[in-house]
C-alpha cells in the first residue's frame, strides 16, 4: 500500500484531512475537528442520518481510524502477550475486538484485529490514540521474536457501510459475494465498484453491516464512496455515529475507557481471556481487581428532563449531596425517544433499577439504571 501522505492544504499541527474531506465539503457537511483529522459531524440532520442506518443504510467515512500490519513468524504470539483477548486463537479470514492494557490494567486502547494470513495481522485503532499505540506497539515489541509493524495509518481509506440494507447495496457493487460472511468474518481482495479492497463484516453501530479497507494511493476511497452514495447510501456524520454507538453501548476510548478506566470496569470482561497459556500485559492488575470484586461499574441511565453529558455527577438520594459517579456518555435517543446515558457509579448503585439523579448545569434531574444495551437490533 502506498504512503497516501497529508492532503492538500495541510500542514504540520493543522488537523489532517480523510481522502474524501473534499467530497463532505462540497456536500455541505458540517466539518469539525476530531481525532487530529477535521471531518464531517453531519450533513443535514443527525436525526435523520441516525434513523438512515437503523432503517435502511448508511455510509460513514472513518479513514480517520489508525492502522498498524503486524507481520513475522512471532505475530500471533506477540498479540497475545499484548492484548486481553486471544489474537492466536482466530482462524484466517476472521477479526476480534480487544482491549489493550497498561501493567496496572488501565486501557491503552480498544482495537480491532484482523487476521489475514498465518503471520499476518492488522490492527485498527482509534485516531486520537496513533501516536500512543505506535509507541506502545514498539515499546512492546520483545517478545518471543521481533515482529515487523508497519504504520500504514496514511495510506488506508476506510468506509463503514451500516444498516438492514447494507448486505444488498454491497453485493450489488462487489465482485465476490460478501453475504455469506460471519460476524467478524473477513475477505480480502474484494473488488467493489472497480476497486480491490479487504471487507469485514465489522461495525460500530449496533446494526448489521461492513468496513470496507481501501489501499489509497489516489482516488481510490473516494471512487468507492461514490459508488456507494450512487447506489442509495446516505452519508452519516460523526454525530449520527456517536448516537448509534450508544444506543448498542459500544464503547468510546477517553469516555468509557482510558488509562485510568480498566476494562473490567467498563463491562468488556468476555474479551479478557484468563484461560491464555501466557500472561498478557495487565494480567495481574486485572486479576487482583477481579478477585477483590469491582469497586465502580458502568451502567446504563434513561434520564429525565434534561442531556446528561460526559463529565456531568451523578448523585445517590442516599449518599446527599456528595456525587457517586460520572457520566461517561449522554445523548437524546432518536430511536427510543429519550435522553439516555453510560455512567461509572460504585457498585453499591448499579443494579437495574436504582433511581439516581445527574447535576446538569444548574439542575439535578431524575435518572434510573436500566439493562443494556438500550437498543438490540432483531434477529434475522
Amino acid at each position: 500500500m502506498g504512503n497516501n501522505g497529508r492532503g492538500m492544504g495541510e500542514a504540520e499541527g493543522e488537523p489532517l484531512r480523510t481522502p474524501l474531506y473534499e467530497w463532505h465539503v462540497a456536500h455541505g457537511a458540517r466539518m469539525a475537528a476530531f481525532g487530529g483529522y477535521v471531518m464531517p459531524m453531519e450533513y443535514k440532520s443527525i436525526l435523520r442520518e441516525h434513523q438512515s442506518v437503523r432503517t435502511a443504510v448508511g455510509i460513514f467515512d472513518v479513514s480517520h481510524m489508525a492502522e498498524f500490519w503486524v507481520t513475522g513468524d512471532g505475530a500471533a504470539a506477540y498479540l497475545d502477550r499484548l492484548v486481553t483477548n486471544w489474537p492466536s486463537r482466530l482462524e484466517v479470514g476472521h477479526a476480534l475486538y480487544t482491549p489493550m492494557c497498561y501493567p496496572d490494567g488501565g486501557t491503552v486502547d480498544d482495537l480491532l484485529i484482523l487476521r489475514l494470513g498465518e503471520d499476518r495481522f492488522l490492527l485498527v485503532t482509534n485516531a486520537a490514540n496513533h501516536d500512543d499505540d505506535a509507541a506502545w506497539l514498539q515499546a512492546n515489541n520483545l517478545w518471543p521474536a521481533r515482529v515487523d509493524i508497519a504504520d500504514v495509518s496514511r495510506a488506508v481509506g476506510l468506509i463503514a457501510v451500516q444498516g438492514p440494507d447494507a448486505v444488498r447495496l454491497v453485493s450489488s457493487l462487489a465482485t465476490s459475494p460478501v453475504s455469506d460472511l460471519p460476524g467478524f468474518g473477513l475477505r480480502e481482495d474484494v473488488e467493489v465498484a472497480g476497486i480491490r479492497t479487504i471487507v469485514s463484516r465489522t461495525g460500530y453501530t449496533g446494526e448489521d453491516g461492513f468496513e470496507i479497507y481501501v489501499p489509497e494511493t489516489g482516488h481510490e476511497t473516494l471512487a468507492v464512496w461514490e459508488a456507494l452514495a450512487a447506489a442509495g447510501a446516505v452519508p452519516v456524520g460523526l454525530g449520527a455515529r456517536d448516537t448509534l454507538r450508544l444506543e448498542a453501548r459500544l464503547p468510546l476510548y477517553g469516555h468509557e475507557l482510558s488509562s485510568e478506566i480498566t476494562p473490567l470496569e467498563a463491562g468488556l470482561s468476555p474479551f479478557v481471556k484468563w484461560e491464555k497459556p501466557d500472561d498478557f500485559v495487565g494480567r495481574e492488575a486485572l486479576w487482583r481487581q477481579k478477585e477483590a470484586g469491582l469497586t465502580r461499574r458502568l451502567v446504563g441511565l434513561k434520564v429525565e428532563g434534561g442531556i446528561a453529558r460526559a463529565g456531568y455527577p451523578v448523585h445517590s438520594p442516599e449518599a446527599g449531596a456528595h456525587g457517586v459517579g460520572l457520566v461517561t456518555s449522554g445523548s437524546h435517543s432518536p430511536t427510543l425517544g429519550v435522553p439516555i446515558a453510560l455512567a461509572l457509579v460504585p457498585v453499591a448503585w448499579a443494579k437495574v433499577g436504582t433511581e439516581l439523579q445527574v447535576s446538569i448545569r444548574t439542575r439535578t434531574v431524575p435518572a434510573r439504571v436500566v439493562r443494556l444495551p438500550f437498543y438490540r437490533r432483531e434477529a434475522v
